[in-house]
């Protein structure tokens, strides 16, 4: 596809709300994934001392 301007792009003949939507979506997932990953390995680590102090 060739697009002639910036708003042709955005709009992608009408498509634009479903592509950029679905974009955003997905993006927002990665990001919502990555903050729930990084919480658990700090949840694991600041257990992993108490338990071998306890073990």
């Amino acid at each position: 596809m060739q697009w002639t301007s910036l708003q042709d792009f955005l709009t992608m003949r009408g498509y634009g709300l479903y592509v950029w939507g679905s974009f955003g979506a997905c993006a927002l997932g990665m990001l919502i994934e990555s903050l729930w990953v990084r919480q658990r390995l700090r949840t694991i680590q600041s257990r992993l001392p108490k338990q071998e102090l306890n073990g």
